[in-house]
């Protein structure tokens, strides 16, 4: 039986039925074991409807009911839960430095997680990398191949479905990815179905389909600093061709008119900037524990930053309310224009912490309108750097949900 049928995410709209594919089975894996009448309650489908859909779901062994030894009184209650046993799927988070790749059940429980420092910022490279990494996933996994439905991938860029290549990076690299046919390569190694998705849209899915509630229907996803995902009413928002929440703009400030671009809107950098600023200030004079390091090697990383701040270095603390300040005004501009229920931050700046985050909201505070930011919450990412490699092994269970 074949759970995936080839699919195209860009103009993907959910048919009622699917919809309603979707509601059931979600409320099964989340709340599993759970009675029909309580799945009814859950979904506001009433009770006929949702039996008839659970029938057809025992039918096609993606469910099954098991009355359980506990009573009250009177018949045992028989209960709903995901037949977990029907098969496993495995999902790809590809970032600036690392690759990761876990296996997930249909409750969407990671079975096994591997990750892997890229050695290369050549795409073709590390397409090799992520395959690699994925059949020694499979191997140490002891879960045979032919039990593995799809594989979900999420990374930097954007996806062209008619071409099967990964294209406008933003920022990431100094240049255009190889046009690598992502897909084809996976499909030729693993023979399985597979779906592609950028990477800050997967983080945003990851938030939503593992951790907030139902009453969250329109979510932001700050992924670092050039990246955003977007969701409205559940669903993912790529825009007409797929480049929506792609938010690097590198502006040249030494050329013409651009001069005043540039301050005005700010540029969009991986780290916020925050190297650069670190740098700068310590060749002001600034004390910091980072100094030597720069003095040695002529170079820090993101991650050098971060356990800086967590020894309470001063310089360190100053970049953070720095970046914080000027990542507040664009996220008020996006709440501003969006009105999300929540905003993320992610993509590994979350984990600068308390130092970061407070003068974060209050930047956003300062410049969002009243109105907006009231009903707005600003949180950091539940999942951190495993969220996008979550977020694509999620995308392929909801696809199986839909599509049942």
């Amino acid at each position: 039986m074949t759970l995936l049928k080839e699919t195209h995410l860009k103009d993907r709209i959910l048919t009622d039925q699917e919809r309603k594919n979707l509601t059931i089975l979600d409320a099964i894996r989340k709340n599993g074991p759970i009675s029909r009448t309580d799945i009814s309650h859950l979904t506001g489908f009433n009770v006929v409807t949702t039996s008839n859909y659970i029938n057809r779901y025992i039918e096609k062994g993606i469910v099954f009911e098991k009355e359980m030894d506990e009573s009250t009184g009177g018949r045992r209650p028989v209960l709903c839960s995901l037949n977990t046993s029907l098969g496993y799927v495995i999902g790809i988070g590809l970032h600036a430095t690392s690759i990761t790749v876990l296996l997930m059940n249909l409750e969407s429980r990671a079975i096994q997680k591997l990750s892997k420092e890229r050695k290369s910022f050549d795409y073709e490279a590390s397409v090799a990398e992520m395959i690699a990494l994925t059949k020694k996933l499979i191997q140490d996994s002891d879960i045979k191949l032919e039990k593995i439905i799809g594989i979900g991938i999420g990374t930097p860029g954007v996806f062209n479905e008619a071409k099967h290549t990964i294209q406008q990076p933003g920022i990431l690299v100094p240049e255009d990815f190889s046009p690598v046919d992502l897909k084809g390569a996976f499909e030729k190694a693993f023979e399985k179905p597979v779906l592609i998705e950028n990477d800050a849209n997967t983080a945003a899915l990851a938030e939503k389909w593992l951790g907030l509630g139902r009453d969250i229907k329109h979510l932001l996803y700050m992924f670092s600093g050039v990246a955003c995902g977007v969701l409205i009413n559940d669903e993912i928002y790529r825009g007409a061709n797929g480049t929506a929440g792609e938010l690097g703009i590198v502006v040249d400030l030494e050329d013409g008119d651009k001069k005043i671009l540039g301050p005005t809107i700010g540029c969009w950098e991986l780290d916020l900037g925050m190297i650069r600023k670190t740098k700068e200030l310590i060749s002001q004079g600034k004390q910091s524990v980072l100094a030597k390091k720069i003095e040695e090697k002529k170079e820090i990383a993101f991650d050098d930053l971060i356990r800086a701040l967590h020894e309470n270095d001063e310089t360190a603390k100053e970049v953070a309310v720095w970046a914080a300040r000027l990542l507040g005004k664009k996220v008020a501009f996006l709440v501003n224009f969006l009105n999300p229920d929540i905003v993320v931050i992610g993509g590994g700046i979350e984990e600068l912490g308390d130092n970061f985050f407070e003068p974060l909201k209050e930047s956003i505070k300062k410049h969002a309108y009243e109105e907006e930011i009231a009903f707005t919450r600003i949180i950091p990412s539940a999942f951190g750097r495993e969220g996008v490699a979550l977020g694509a092994a999620g995308m392929i269970v909801r696809e199986i949900f839909a599509q049942t």
